[in-house]
């Protein structure tokens, strides 16, 4: 029994072309606009994981590194932004010493960790 309650299963949608990552004083960010394709209200909890392509040490495929609620109405969109920094791109090293290392990073963000829109961001040494 869900109390009365509505589920909202597949009719929030992301979509694929409105993945986008922009430049600033962080890493960068990474946008999506989300879009109810449903006929009632409904809430999706957007998802951003990475994968760090090559690291010095073993590292997860798939990151939760952020999320964020959003209530859409039906035929809403919505643009949802993740902030990209040194929280959400470093690791511990070999040293227990916490590191942003150079190189290709996947990003996805999605409703859930398996549909989920891809892009990649490379992180340079200055």
């Amino acid at each position: 029994d869900n109390s009365g309650g509505n589920t909202f299963s597949g009719l929030i949608t992301i979509n694929s072309g409105s993945l986008q990552i922009g430049n600033g004083d962080t890493y960068g960010s990474i946008t999506a606009d989300v879009t109810n394709t449903g006929s009632v209200r409904g809430d999706e909890i957007v998802q951003l994981y990475i994968r760090d392509e090559i690291s010095s040490v073993t590292r997860p495929v798939k990151e939760l590194r952020g999320f964020h609620r959003i209530s859409l109405n039906p035929g809403e969109t919505k643009t949802v932004e993740f902030t990209l920094g040194p929280d959400e791109l470093s690791f511990l090293n070999r040293d227990m010493h916490r590191v942003v290392e150079p190189g290709t990073f996947t990003l996805m963000v999605g409703g859930n960790s398996v549909d989920v829109r891809t892009a990649k961001l490379e992180v340079v040494q200055r």
